[in-house]
């Protein structure tokens, strides 16, 4: 029995949408990548996840062009991390709706279990997932932080898609 279904190929646009981002260990996945946080040890740790089922959160995610791995040296070896792609980058507005909500309609289980979505240009939190509800400006990766309190007492910038040159070339082989 397959682990999920397959969703792709529907005439509505919101199953093709779920198929990739309602994934709740893909969406926690890119929320790490947001974060910065794309190297396959950190993310198995803070999320707690199974190395399998991470591995295969990631291959969907690679797959489906939300995130693209880069080479990196650890050691004299060289690995992979994991980093948003512009497609990955766009999904930003999806996750901040989900933050926005959950805030908005459920009970957190502690004091420190909040998220806010924060506008860099004015520093204000905002309460829309696409454009900060206080000065109007669009919200993209490159001008949002967010504060998490059980990460953080400040907010933290988001990660933005690297260039494509800091990326390899997809017709060479990876390390």
């Amino acid at each position: 029995m397959p682990l999920r279904s397959d969703w792709s190929e529907r005439t509505c646009s919101l199953a093709r949408g779920l198929d990739i981002l309602g994934d709740p260990w893909g969406s926690l996945v890119l929320r790490e990548v947001f974060f910065g946080n794309g190297r396959f040890d950190a993310i198995k740790t803070r999320l707690d996840i199974a190395a399998n089922v991470l591995s295969k959160r990631l291959g969907w995610l690679v797959e489906a062009g939300l995130l693209a791995q880069r080479p990196y040296l650890d050691g004299a070896r060289t690995r992979q991390e994991y980093v948003l792609t512009p497609k990955g980058e766009d999904a930003l507005p999806v996750l901040n709706a989900i933050i926005l909500w959950s805030e908005k309609h459920l009970d957190a289980p502690a004091d420190n279990a909040h998220m806010r979505v924060i506008h860099n240009g004015c520093g204000l939190p905002t309460a829309s997932a696409d454009t900060c509800s206080h000065c109007g400006s669009r919200l993209t990766a490159a001008n949002t932080s967010w504060h998490s309190l059980t990460r953080s007492e400040h907010p933290l910038a988001l990660a933005t898609a690297p260039s494509r040159h800091d990326l390899p070339n997809e017709s060479e082989p990876s390390a």
